[in-house]
This record gives C-alpha cells, structure tokens and sequence, in this order.
C-alpha cells in the first residue's frame, strides 16, 4: 500500500514538473506584436525580374565558380544568426526550410556535378544533414582502437563556406556587362577519423532561380539601418558580399589550385576578376 502511495506520488510530481517545463516553451499564440508597426513588406516582396537576354545579343561569356567565406565581415549577416530568432534566419537555414517545405530542391553529387541532373529526395536531405560519423578512439581496458559511431548534425553554425556558380556576359544590346548566378552549395568541414579538419566538401546543390522568390521573402540584417533590412535575393542580386574565384571555364576544367599554390592562387583569382572588368572596359570607346 505504501509503495502503491509513492509511486502515486512520483508520478504527480513528475507531471506537475513537466507540465511546468512544458509551460514555459509553448509560444504565447496572444504575445504583443514587439514593433510599432505590421512589418509587412517583405512577405510580400518578390524579386527582381531580369532583363530580357537573347543568344545573339551576347558578346562575350565567361563562367566563373566562387567561395563565399562567411567568417569575412562583410559578410556575416549571411552567417548569422546561426539559431533562428523570430524575425531571422541565416542563408543555410532559409534553404534547409525551403527544402523542407518543397520550395526548393536539391541536387546530389555536387562535387562532381554541377549540372543539377541529380535530384535529391528530401529523405536524403535530412540524412545528410543528421548522419553518423565513425571515430577511432583508444580502449582503455584493451589498449586498441575502438570504432565508434558519432552522431554528425549539421547546423548552420557549421556552414562557413559557399560554393557560388555563375555566368558573366556582356549584352551588346543594352551595352553592359552583367552577372546572374546559376547555383548554390553550401560547404562543410571534412573531418577524418582521428578528428583533425582536411577541408570542405559541398553538401548539394540548389538551383539559384529557383530560389529567388524564396530569398526574396527572408531579410538580412542591416547593420546601419532596421528600417532598412535587404531580402538575401537583394544582396546577392547587388553584389553586396565578398568572395574569391576558385576556378573559370577553361579547356582542362581544372580549379584554380590545381595549378597554383598558396598565396599564388589568390593572385591568379585577381587576374580572372581583373580580366573581366578589362573585357568590360576594352568595349568602349572613349
């Protein structure tokens, strides 16, 4: 009987304990809107629409591959926050929701294709993103190495680098010389099994295009200006990040550092970039 009294007892402590916890996680569906005013002209944005472009108005075109590091200042609200708060997200999240949602889709074997010919099914998706790791580690009993499997959840803090694939061209019609990206990939850490960095390697591909009008409903934090907070459809359609040139369209499809090393490499992504402000410029006369 006493025992059959405290377990009653447990039980009710237990659920009082819990619904306590559970109180204070549950979002108040009647909290005070927190702005003076309805925010509501990103929600409703759209991005913006190209320029018409035809094959015979197109002079030159060049296609360049970039690395976005998202550690350099400038760009760092694409970065954070690295956990979402209520009126933000960071540029790996809007695609993880826009992917879960259906409103983007991605693409497999992004480091070997860029083509997006390989749909990846959301199934996939996620289990990239919560995968397990094999770790060895020493037994201390034996004196062996034990294999060890380690769960591996990718969040948005672990993001640091894109991958950007995109064409330049100058449009004779107009007189300009413009640039549209093609693709996204976000890139993380390769860690090996002794748990030291050997690089990056892209997670997928998502199809630019296809992601503007989801971009264009997410703002970026303007440091200068709340009243004036940017879409990430803004900011990559006005340039408004830093990046260097991994690879360009060449006759062997060899990346930049295939050929050159160390501090030679970030001269070599100088020259691409100065040639194509020189290829721009040598259109005119003056």
């Amino acid at each position: 009987m006493k025992n059959g009294i405290k377990y009653c007892l447990m039980f009710a402590l237990a659920a009082f304990f819990s619904a306590g916890v559970s109180g204070q996680t549950v979002i108040n569906p009647n909290a005070p809107y927190d702005s003076p005013y309805l925010k509501e002209h990103i929600n409703q944005r759209k991005p913006i629409p190209y320029t018409y472009l035809r094959e015979a108005d197109v002079m030159f075109a060049k296609r360049i591959w970039r690395v976005i590091d998202m550690r350099e200042k400038i760009n760092l609200p694409l970065y954070y926050p690295t956990e979402p708060i209520k009126n933000r997200l960071c540029l790996f999240d809007v695609i993880r929701k826009g992917l879960e949602e259906g409103a983007l889709h991605a693409y497999d074997r992004p480091a070997i294709d860029d083509e997006f010919q390989y749909e990846m099914p959301l199934s996939l998706v996620k289990s990239k993103l919560n995968s397990m790791d094999t770790v060895l580690t020493p037994n201390i009993n034996t004196g062996l190495m034990d294999t060890v499997l380690v769960p591996r959840q990718i969040d948005a803090a672990k993001i640091t680098q894109f991958w950007v694939k995109e064409d330049w061209f100058f449009d004779k019609q107009r007189s300009v010389m413009e640039v549209r990206i093609i693709g996204i990939a976000p890139m993380v850490e390769k860690i090996d099994q002794n748990g030291d960095f050997r690089g990056y390697e892209p997670l997928f591909w998502v199809y630019f295009p296809e992601c503007r009008p989801y971009f264009a409903q997410y703002e970026v934090f303007n440091r200068f200006n709340d009243a004036e907070r940017r879409t990430f459809d803004d900011i990559f359609h006005k340039r408004l990040f830093s990046s260097y040139i991994r690879k360009e369209s060449n006759v062997y499809d060899r990346v930049i550092v295939e050929y050159a090393k160390s501090i030679d490499a970030l001269f070599e992504s100088d020259r691409i970039k100065n040639d194509l402000f020189l290829m721009e410029h040598d259109m005119w006369h003056f």
